[in-house]
């Protein structure tokens, strides 16, 4: 009579390793009390997904401040669903907000001693824990084909039991021994399942980092662990790879607490300790078709994408300060208490989390956004911006090349100050509204009609603009300036008073603002600039008269 050890050689005849043989290649790690080990481990088939650099955020933070490692593994097991190249793109995509793994897989190569971090290349590796349960009777080969487990399903349904390969549905698991040995050398197509000794009517009490204790059904389901191409399934790989990986936390999102016994089962199989689990709440959006909230989609929201910040031009400060958010309630008030200050200092913590979905609200973002661009000094915020531009906007890239000093002195108006000027929710936004400082941008604007208050006529708003260009001064201060600008106003009739000009409108031809926005718009273009004095300064007096002359001569 064949025994569980006979079978386990037949599987695997080139399987030599033991899982002693692992456990001294992936020794446990030399780290700091209390540092966690974590880990960010998408599959390869498609783009970021918002919720997945939560995720990994989550990941990434909890290494960091506890002076634990932070590793990128490719879960790359399910090759049909697999996008080829974007593995590599999953990693630089992180990149871009800052979130670089400690050791891992880096898309062309890997770094670290707990390698391979492709689940594909780590076969033999599964094999030999496999190996090893089958030998203990906790695994067994399964020969059902898809229109068996098919009919199971059916049958189960007609029967309202609980679906699934258990008990006494899992027909292959009451096989021999021998007649296991047959089927396999007859050459039936198998999978490998574990051997599950759960009981759907017990219950199980788990521990959630953010949830605390839960009672949930005791597995027995007899899940693959192998498929038919030498691969394992997700349920069994993550086993595996977090024991020999040593990792002590899972970040993941809730969707997976009802996969949690299976893990905890797996575990207590192979004698293992299981890492601590923290089940993070999933990012909502409200349905504007219905009203009601729904999960984060890909296929409808633009938002679920990580792609849309970046193409857009969202700081990756403000993109992460949004994030930790929605993560944990005491950071807006941290936030607030520390606008410039250094994310390192923000301790993360799991009794911090809220246990509803957290709702993902773009306004908010824009406003988080716009208090970073904001607090930035301008020499990093030209960095930032050209390289954003160089990725999305070629023309201006180049403009911030040819003169960075003029470009840094633009986006830093009323920016060194204690409520700096928020002008910028994004870098896509900054263009659209300094071009017109550039001559080639403003020149072509002569030919479109400038959008001066209509209710002024031709011959006044001349007359201010000779008046401007005969008294230029950009010598005083901003006081000084602002002072001979209100007596510019009043010498074409201008109110120097608000209150005056409302009691008799028909007096005057407007208040002194009136006259100060035909300036702004024969210089700029635009009734809306940054500060105009600051503007004027930068354009320099031989550029003021130039634009100030052109304009006059389309007036006619």
């Amino acid at each position: 009579m064949a025994t569980n050890k006979d079978l386990a050689e037949l599987i695997f005849p080139d399987i030599h390793e033991t899982i002693k043989d692992l456990e001294k290649r992936y020794p446990e790690r030399n780290l700091p009390e209390g540092a966690e080990v974590t880990r960010f481990a998408p599959s390869p088939t498609g783009f970021l997904h918002t919720g997945s650099l939560f995720t990994a955020l989550i990941a990434w933070k909890f290494a960091r401040q506890t002076k634990g490692v932070y590793f990128f593994r490719l879960e790359d097991t399910d090759q049909k669903r697999e996008v080829k190249g974007t593995g590599l793109d999953l990693v630089r995509q992180l990149g871009n907000f800052g979130i670089v793994a400690n050791e891992g897989y880096f898309g062309d190569h890997d770094e670290g001693n707990y390698g391979p971090y492709e689940q594909s290349k780590r076969a033999n590796i599964y094999k030999v824990v496999i190996k090893e349960l089958i030998k203990k009777g906790r695994a067994y080969p399964c020969f059902c084909t898809k229109e068996e487990l098919d009919e199971l399903r059916l049958v189960q349904e007609a029967n309202k039991v609980i679906p699934g390969y258990y008990g006494e549905y899992a027909k292959c698991r009451h096989y021999s021994v021998d007649e296991a040995i047959d089927l396999i050398k007859s050459g039936k197509p198998y999978v490998i399942r574990f051997k599950s000794k759960g009981n759907h009517l017990n219950h199980i009490r788990v521990h959630d980092e953010i949830r605390g204790d839960m009672d949930l059904t005791e597995n027995d389901q007899d899940i693959v662990i192998l498929k038919s191409d030498g691969l394992p399934t997700y349920h069994f790989a993550h086993l595996v790879d977090d024991h020999f990986m040593r990792t002590t936390l899972i970040t993941r999102g809730e969707e997976w607490i009802s996969s949690l016994p299976i893990h905890i089962e797996l575990f207590q199989t192979m004698g293992w300790k299981a890492p601590k689990y923290a089940h993070l709440p999933v990012i909502m959006v409200n349905d504007k078709e219905t009203g009601n909230r729904r999960k984060l989609s890909k296929r409808k929201d633009k938002e679920a994408a990580t792609s849309f910040f970046i193409q857009e031009g969202y700081p990756k400060k403000g993109i992460i300060e949004y994030l930790f958010t929605i993560a944990n309630s005491n950071f807006e008030a941290w936030l607030m208490e520390n606008p410039k200050g250094d994310l390192d200092d923000f301790r993360l913590a799991f009794d911090k989390f809220s246990l509803d979905g957290a709702l993902f609200d773009l306004p908010k973002l824009s406003n988080i956004s716009k208090e970073v661009l904001a607090n930035m000094d301008k020499k990093t915020f030209a960095e930032e911006c050209l390289s954003w531009a160089r990725q999305f906007d070629l023309e201006d890239a180049k403009r911030i090349e040819e003169n960075r000093d003029y470009f840094e002195s633009i986006i830093n108006i009323e920016r060194e100050q204690e409520k700096p000027r928020k002008d910028y929710e994004k870098f896509s936004d900054v263009f659209p509204k300094i071009r017109f400082f550039y001559k080639d941008v403003f020149d072509s604007l002569l030919d479109t009609p400038f959008p001066f208050n209509p209710h002024l006529d031709k011959a006044l708003i001349k007359e201010v603009l000779e008046d401007f260009v005969a008294t230029l001064d950009l010598s005083c201060d901003e006081t000084t300036w602002f002072a001979s600008m209100k007596e510019l106003g009043k010498r074409h009739n201008f109110a120097d008073d608000r209150k005056v000009y409302k009691k008799d409108p028909t007096a005057y031809n407007g208040w002194y603002a009136d006259s100060i926005a035909i300036i702004r718009v024969a210089v700029s273009g635009s009734t809306n600039t940054p500060k105009l004095y600051d503007t004027l300064k930068i354009l320099g007096k031989d550029e003021i008269i130039r634009r100030v002359h052109a304009v006059s001569e389309r007036l006619g």
